[in-house]
């Protein structure tokens, strides 16, 4: 089942969430009403209860009961709703999280927040915000937040200490498998609706919810997480721990409402419990597993041999270099855009496998520390951006830097003069990477202030009268990431309209991509641009010339029109880019950073490539 089926099905089980509230809270206020009748009812006998005078007389009581018992519900989980409007970082401080800051020097936060950011910058998603729960010792773990752009990963002190490199990896595709099954979203509004039968304490305190719902999805995300780590030893051996550590998964936070969102059991009771059995789990993933061997296991454990190999980790990092790339276009890799074995781009959506994430791991390990430093921290991300903005030519990149003066002060103008002292030219295969690593920093400002920023970032670029496309994508997946950490987005994003509803905008789009990605090449770009129609009837085949001197005006019209599109024709319309752009198996910058940026403002996922 790929990316876009996974959607369609998170659809499918909101409307089941919808249907078993409904029912709770009925059976809540039949349960309510057969108290009232006994309490202040008008009939002393059950037998009175069957006469039709006996109803009638009831009526105001049982009127009364009915209002107030699902008004109670009702107001609790709306105040419940508003309560968690500020996405997964709200959840992980209500259970006493601790934020991971980006310029830690921790070994074990470290190996945590690298795993993170490997993990969402291989899987085209924003860089979630990272906690630890530092008061736990079990293993646990869970993300949440309305959509990507407001997650938050959290793990407990237990998995920091307890689970090697590969464990923790196999544990945090396990939650990212959950942003892609597009179980985030269920489980925050479930939070919600929970809280209103909570209140009444009839229905909800056994949690019969979140178990039906749970359970499934737990081995979906297991099995997912061995997809795509190709590693059934990482999970499977962190679920051996679990196991074997005495403490096993158990929170000492009240788990009664995110009890369906850990990823491991937070309580010990199985009777309604919201995750299949641990054996079960771990025999699915390793067949020959035997309980006695979480004694075996146990007997391995030592807290303090984590934090040891993560410096060692660390220390190894920094002394290897990745082997450079070549200065041409970014060749690509058969398996990260699903090239190989005529996968779809919604089957390769999901948490990366191991050639990707070595990809990214060997990516990140070229970007300058200072740089990436400066990425983590809230005080000097704003000017990293700048810094990323600067343009090539002497004259205009000081008539910028005046700009950044009048702004924000010649305090923010010397730091972005640090930054190009480090690095005058940043190679154009960093710079995304580099942009996302900062975009957790960004939208922990004021929003005043991010206001105030994206004007200065109209500015910058407009300062040499002409816009270059890493521009254009940084302005529109910055205001994309401000917009969704301001107003998370509270359903799964898709419209009504199919691509023959789109058609004009969408060979345009077409003509554009293949323009950038063949510059000075006007029948290089019409073959690519009918290579991406190829198969399909209907679209115009656009001159990419056309667009030479508009592009920019033209693409902000088109993204407005492609927001209805519904998520299948989002899952066609990548692959109609993706054809595009490997048409001669090489993709350049450009293209590939309007590609990202197309699945950007789609809301998909996009797989980086090699």
């Amino acid at each position: 089942m790929n990316f876009f089926e996974q959607q369609d099905r998170a659809r499918k089980q909101t409307r089941l969430l919808v249907i078993a509230f409904m029912l709770a809270v009925v059976a809540i206020v039949v349960a309510m009403n057969l108290i009232a009748l006994v309490v202040f009812g008008d009939g002393s006998s059950p037998q009175a209860w069957l006469s039709p005078s006996f109803w009638l007389a009831n009526g105001p009581t049982l009127l009364a009961t009915t209002v107030v018992t699902s008004g109670i519900i009702g107001l609790a989980s709306l105040y419940r709703s508003l309560q968690l409007r500020g996405g997964g970082s709200t959840v992980a401080r209500e259970l006493g999280g601790v934020e991971v800051n980006g310029t830690t020097s921790d070994p074990l936060r470290r190996r945590l927040l690298n795993v993170v950011e490997e993990m969402a910058i291989a899987s085209g998603v924003p860089v979630p915000e990272v906690f630890v729960l530092e008061h736990e010792d079990g293993i646990n773990a869970f993300a949440a937040g309305w959509s990507p752009a407001d997650a938050a990963v959290a793990v407990t002190r237990g998995t920091l200490e307890t689970l090697s490199r590969d464990e923790l990896q196999g544990v945090i595709a396990h939650e990212f498998s959950h942003v892609f099954n597009g179980d985030m979203r269920l489980n925050i509004r479930l939070m919600g609706v929970l809280f209103g039968i909570l209140i009444m304490a009839v229905v909800g305190r056994k949690r019969w919810i979140q178990a039906a719902l749970s359970r499934q999805r737990e081995y979906l995300a297991d099995a997912s997480a061995v997809q795509f780590t190709r590693s059934p030893d990482g999970i499977a051996g962190a679920l051996k721990k679990i196991g074997a550590l005495a403490q096993g998964s158990r929170l000492t936070a009240n788990t009664d409402e995110v009890g369906h969102m850990l990823f491991a059991s937070g309580l010990s009771s199985r009777l309604f419990a919201t995750h299949p059995p641990l054996e079960q789990r771990i025999g699915r993933i390793d067949p020959s597993f035997k309980p006695a061997q979480f004694e075996q296991v146990a007997q391995q454990l030592e807290r303090h041999s984590q934090a040891r190999l993560a410096e060692q980790e660390q220390a190894e990092a920094e002394r290897e270099k990745p082997e450079q790339p070549s200065p041409g276009g970014l060749s690509l890799d058969p398996g990260a855009w699903a090239e190989a074995a005529g996968h779809s781009i919604g089957e390769s959506i999901g948490p990366p496998g191991p050639a990707r994430m070595l990809l990214v791991a060997n990516l990140l390990a070229e970007l300058p520390r200072p740089l990436q430093r400066a990425a983590h921290s809230d005080e000097w991300a704003p000017e990293l951006l700048v810094y990323l903005l600067l343009g090539s030519d002497p004259e205009s990149r000081e008539n910028q830097l005046l700009i950044v003066v009048r702004m924000r002060g010649s305090e923010s103008e010397a730091k972005v003069r640090d930054l190009v002292n480090i690095e005058p030219k940043l190679p154009a295969r960093l710079r995304l990477p580099l942009l996302e690593l900062a975009f957790p920093a960004m939208r922990r400002r004021p929003e005043a202030e991010l206001v105030r920023f994206m004007e200065l970032v109209g500015k910058l670029i407009a300062a040499d009268n002409r816009t270059e496309v890493f521009e254009y994508a940084l302005a529109r997946l910055l205001n994309r990431e401000i917009e969704d950490a301001l107003n998370p987005p509270r359903k799964v994003p898709g419209g009504t309209a199919g691509l023959a509803d789109r058609r004009p905008e969408i060979s345009d789009l077409v003509a554009i991509v293949a323009l950038h990605g063949h510059p000075n090449r006007p029948d290089a770009a019409r073959a690519a641009s009918a290579e991406a129609f190829s198969g399909l009837t209907g679209f115009e085949l656009v001159e990419p010339a056309r667009f030479s001197d508009n592009w920019a005006g033209r693409l902000d019209e088109i993204f407005q029109r492609l927001q209805s599109l519904d998520m299948p024709s989002r899952n066609k319309l990548v692959e109609i880019l993706l054809r595009c752009v490997r048409h001669d198996g090489q993709v350049v910058s450009s293209e590939y950073e309007l590609t990202r940026l197309v699945a950007g403002v789609l809301h998909i996922p996009l797989p980086i490539l090699v």
